[in-house]
């Protein structure tokens, strides 16, 4: 990604698309502006050669973020304030499109895939859903974003089906805080939930906690004494507008400049994140057991570091969590010789990825809120 500045939104880049043995190098393409409809190079498979799905702007992509439900069963003041309210008929991915949707990335050189919502763990087939992607040869991490709503009772089970990370949403440690902000009174259920999955082995307990000016910000020591004694990754993630949000946003965002300013300064140090990993820079101190992370989406380069496309629940390729639009997909998901076609075609779609959002403008795209792709 070249940054954005207010002076000029002319950026050259790679033409994008499916390149063959590359392993991280940029493409050679054709030069555009953002949001140029220049069409991708397609490259022809060979079973011998490494594909990687890489973009105009030399970032490759082997992280897939699906929704398997824009369902919720909480109403967080930020994403559902009112609570999760059907407005379409349409189902979500079934289990075999979900199998040739995964089978269709991993060919394509995706080797992470992390599990989304709304909360997904509500999917009466939520098991065998993971079942077949950690039966997939080619994922290495299979990560699950959950409420914790019923972790303490599930945790060995979902590491067992093949969960290898997992992260847990909990947006304040003070009981009338989170109900006020979730709308439920299970703070301790969750934190419950965080013991087991620690004791069930996953690779990573993460949990998350979106800033809120004046309702969380004040519990930083909290979050960090909880990273002292547990080996979890405590993750700061600033508030982001979307279609429905205005209003909060505008009175409850506030900058995770402030806290990153305080690890530096107590002696945290940064660590070198993994190329599969998600967006958030991790900081590490020889006397926690476990870690700080903050995502800090209108930083400047952000999205620099992109490496993940997401697949809603209905099936709609979205080239950024605030792109413009979603490509569908659902009707090559019907049929195992459908597979080749589909590759083509999120192959193509690369060229229009753009190199950054245009959250820092006010644009937020198409997202209504989180739950409605998967955030």
């Amino acid at each position: 990604m070249k940054y954005i500045d207010s002076n000029s939104q002319n950026i050259k880049g790679h033409g994008g698309g499916c390149a063959l043995g590359l392993k991280g190098q940029n493409k050679a393409g054709a030069q555009g502006n953002i949001g140029v409809e220049t069409r991708a190079d397609i490259s022809a498979s060979s079973s011998n050669s490494t594909i990687s799905l890489s973009d105009r702007f030399g970032r490759n992509f082997p992280y897939l973020r699906l929704s398997i439900t824009d369902i919720c069963n909480f109403s967080c003041d930020y994403c559902l304030p009112d609570g999760y309210k059907k407005c379409n008929k349409i189902s979500p991915l079934s289990l075999n499109e979900i199998r040739r949707l995964i089978d269709v990335f991993t060919k394509l050189g995706v080797n992470k895939v992390r599990l989304s919502g709304g909360e997904p763990t509500l999917r009466k087939d939520f098991i065998a859903i993971v079942k077949m992607i950690a039966n997939n040869p080619a994922i290495k991490t299979l990560a699950l974003t959950t409420n914790g709503y019923k972790l303490a009772q599930n945790a060995e089970k979902w590491r067992r089906a093949g969960i290898t990370n997992i992260n847990i949403s909990i947006d304040s440690l003070n009981e009338q805080r989170f109900f006020a902000i979730t709308g439920h009174n299970r703070l301790k259920e969750v934190l419950l939930g965080v013991e087991k999955a620690i004791k069930a082995g996953f690779n990573r307990v993460k949990i998350n906690v979106v800033l809120l000016q004046n309702i969380n910000d004040g519990e930083f020591t909290d979050f960090l004494a909880l990273a002292k004694e547990k080996p979890v990754t405590i993750r700061f993630i600033e508030l982001m507008q979307t279609g429905e949000n205005l209003a909060y946003f505008k009175k409850f965002h506030i900058s995770s400049r402030e806290i990153k300013e305080q690890l530096i300064a107590t002696n945290w140090i940064i660590k070198k994140r993994p190329f599969n990993a998600g967006p958030a820079q991790e900081f590490i101190h020889a006397d926690y057991k476990g870690s700080i992370g903050i995502i800090a989406p209108y930083g400047k380069d952000f999205c620099k570091s992109c490496n993940r496309l997401r697949v809603s629940a209905k099936g709609d390729l979205h080239l950024c969590l605030f792109g413009k639009k979603g490509i569908a997909l659902r009707h090559l998901l019907q049929d195992d010789e459908q597979k080749e076609q589909l590759s083509k075609l999120i192959c193509s779609q690369l060229a229009f990825k753009c190199s950054s959002h245009f959250l820092a403008f006010g644009d937020s795209g198409i997202t209504p809120h989180l739950a409605s792709i998967g955030g």
